[in-house]
């Protein structure tokens, strides 16, 4: 395959021409991480592809389901639709995947990945390409977060030649679904044009009210290249993406107590009833790629996101669902909308800006007898996180027989406190060298450097006008990061791996003066194995924390004596610790018919090992939503590209809520609990070009309590069917 470039698919910097012109084999322009299966095959740590062709397989719109076939990541479900996404690799924490570096393209997505790395936006899963996942040493190409992994989200890529697909859904609960998208390409030009559109009336009812509890979510996407001839000494390329969404979702915060999730997990409190997110968001990308000759190509980005949320819910009534399920009758009775209460209603109205200007060089040169595939990176960046965020008093009203909602009182003209009034800024410069090299025939290995210099503010104003500070706290970090990986081919298929790297996740803004970021020495050690239809891998890791943080927010309290929801709490040292294996084979059966399974494990053991300063978390406790096994296996049967039917079977064991759980005691109310999910799907062929698929989500209406967090039990999505066409043009 004719490249224009030297292609190095462990960077950002990953580009191969798309140009009908040349051979038909070419692949798109577009930044990877890790490539393909064969590409991660290669690389010095644990790295997986998630194709198109197998997100097909299940027709998933949720994140959570996909990443689950991943071995060593794991999940938080919330409300049962993965709008925004809980996801934790290697014993990271989970809480809005604020640990995990998430890219879309290659770049940065979440709303401010330093001042606020909370993946409070995410994009329509239902428009993403495949999905790529690292671990391990190579992480410190990427960041900030450099701990348990980086996902990378690759989005529809320019067609090689002038074609479009529309792909139609509906199910249960009025659940709709559209996604359509057309491109061309000729010699020297490429576009795209796609939309995702999605709504759903929600498989929640509230009591007392006849409010649906669904979402309505469209996406928009438009991309273009321009490129020199393919006869061009120099080889220039330019990319531009413009992406646009937004949603209005009914979605609380507000749980259930144990005793009314066991009569109708799928019922929401009257109180909930105004609880609505309403967001937008705008993202701009353009790329410069200039490929200088054969060994030399310097590839320049810059982008731009802003998003705009107000998340108005019910607040604070947390403690009131820990009464009701301690007992307490009147509590519960002010839940369920039969007696009256006083509460707050709060504007989570936050407006994001995120951007930055990434440049990288790959050079491949010969030292010493050795290949050496070179790679320099650095990446000024800088973002905010913008809170004016009032608080709606509001009298729950019982006297009619029907709750009623009256207004009492607003912040607006009483005053918002300092905490809803307030800016978070954040500004990083973050380079990286690595080398990887071909030391021999089987033996390669990577080295890598990275430094992230940081410096992070956050000033609470007093008044609505912003002419009195009332506080402001800023905190520098500045942290070299090394490491090495490294594989050795044995014979018959099989590749050794180990490697070693020094992670780090930044301190929120919010921290206070002078609080560390999380340091950890991260391990891992394993083989891989791949001959015909078979693949496996088994992999060890070790995680070492010298200072272990939480980052406190609504959605997953800090584990202090406070449970503070805003800024960082440090637990001091621990470790984390497990295994991850996967297996697949393609069964190859009679009469053209094909079985492919494949199964993953990832089992997790993870412990403080020094008491904090507050004595709130002791040497002993656990790692609070971390599951110690989670389980996926997926099985098909097709015949060729005529028909296919898939089950996906997942198993995740039940969770601490907190740190607290594993000391002893009565822990009914601090534990999630054990869930396994049974998905089918199929689809059949009707022409070469259209197909039609059914699938069924949750086939055994199997609903457990999955989070607890922030305030009351939540439950999984129940059994619910879909049926589409997809028509190729």
């Amino acid at each position: 395959m004719h490249r224009r470039f030297s292609r190095n698919l462990l960077a950002l910097a990953v580009v191969s021409a798309s140009l009908p012109a040349l051979a038909q084999d070419q692949s798109l322009n577009e930044l990877v991480i890790v490539g393909d299966e064969a590409s991660a095959s290669a690389l010095p740590g644990s790295a997986h592809v998630v194709s198109s062709e197998d997100m097909e397989t299940m027709k998933y719109t949720d994140v959570h389901q996909v990443v689950r076939q991943v071995p060593g990541v794991y999940f938080l479900e919330e409300e049962g639709y993965g709008l925004r996404p809980n996801i934790g690799i290697r014993g990271s924490g989970s809480g809005r995947s604020g640990k995990v570096t998430l890219m879309e393209d290659g770049v940065l997505m979440a709303p401010a990945p330093y001042a606020a790395p909370a993946a409070y936006y995410f994009p329509s899963f239902g428009r993403i390409h495949s999905v790529e996942v690292l671990k391990g040493p190579d992480l410190l190409r990427y960041g900030p977060q450099t701990v348990g992994g980086a996902i990378n989200f690759r989005s529809t890529p320019i067609p090689q030649e002038a074609s479009g697909n529309v792909t139609t859904e509906i199910g249960e609960d009025s659940s709709k679904r559209i996604h359509a998208w057309y491109g061309a390409s000729s010699e020297q030009a490429g576009f795209l044009v796609e939309t995702h559109q999605q709504e759903v009336d929600g498989y929640k009812t509230i009591r007392g009210s006849d409010r649906d509890t669904g979402f309505d979510k469209q996406d928009f996407v438009a991309k273009l290249r321009l490129n020199s001839p393919a006869s061009a000494d120099v080889y220039h390329q330019l990319d531009l993406k413009v992406d646009y969404s937004e949603e209005l979702s009914n979605e609380t915060y507000l749980g259930l107590t144990d005793e009314d999730f066991d009569a109708d997990p799928n019922q929401r409190y009257f109180a909930s009833e105004r609880d609505n997110m309403d967001t937008k968001r705008t993202g701009y990308m353009i790329r410069h790629l200039v490929d200088l000759n054969n060994d030399v190509t310097l590839t320049t980005t810059a982008y731009r996101n802003e998003f705009a949320r107000n998340w108005y819910k019910a607040a604070g009534l947390g403690g009131l669902i820990d009464d009701a399920n301690g007992g307490d009758a009147t509590a519960q009775a002010q839940l369920r909308g039969e007696e009256d209460l006083e509460f707050d209603i709060k504007n989570n109205n936050r407006e994001y800006v995120s951007q930055g200007l990434d440049f990288k060089a790959d050079w491949n040169t010969d030292v010493a007898g050795m290949r050496h595939a070179l790679t320099f990176g650095t990446r000024f960046h800088d973002d905010e996180v913008d809170r004016f965020q009032p608080v709606d008093t509001f009298n729950q009203l019982t006297g009619s027989g029907r709750p009623t909602l009256e207004f009492v009182s607003s912040t607006l003209t009483t005053g918002i406190s300092s905490g809803d009034n307030r800016v978070e800024e954040a500004e990083a410069w973050s380079s990286f060298i690595a080398d990887r090299i071909d030391v021999n025939d089987r033996l390669t290995v990577t080295a890598l450097l990275r430094y992230e210099d940081i410096e992070t503010e956050a000033t609470r104003y007093s008044d609505q006008a912003r002419d009195t500070v009332d506080r402001k706290v800023s905190n520098d970090t500045a942290e070299w990061l090394p490491g090495i990986g490294a594989t050795y081919d044995l014979d018959g298929g099989i590749t050794l791996l180990g490697g070693v790297h020094r992670g780090m996740a930044p301190a929120s803004p919010g921290a206070e003066d002078n609080v560390e970021p999380e340091i950890s020495v991260n391990y891992e050690l394993g083989a891989r194995f791949s001959r015909g239809a078979t693949r496996a891998e088994l992999i060890g890791f070790y995680s070492d924390y010298s200072n272990t943080v939480e980052n406190c927010s609504l959605a997953t309290p800090c584990s202090d004596a406070n449970n503070s929801t805003s800024g960082s709490f440090s637990k001091g040292e621990s470790r984390v610790q497990g295994i991850e294996v996967l297996v697949g084979h393609e069964f190859a059966l009679a009469n053209g018919l094909s079985a492919p399974v494949e199964a993953n494990w990832t089992y997790t053991d993870a412990k403080i090992t020094e008491t904090a300063d507050d004595g709130s978390v002791l040497k002993g406790d656990n790692l609070s939503y971390l599951p110690e096994n989670v389980v996926n296996l997926r099985a098909g049967l097709r015949s060729g590209n005529q028909w296919d039917a898939y089950v996906n079977i997942g198993f995740v064991e039940k969770m601490c809520i907190d740190n607290t759980c594993e000391r002893g005691g009565d822990n009914t109310f601090s534990e999630t609990e054990s869930l396994t999910v049974v998905d089918l799907s199929g689809s059949y062929a009707l022409t070469p070009k259209a197909r039609v698929f059914a699938k069924v989500a949750n086939v055994l209406d199997d609903q457990k309590i999955v989070a607890r967090s922030p305030d009351g039990a939540r439950p999984n999505l129940p059994r619910t069917g879909y049926v589409g066409v997809s028509v190729d043009f």
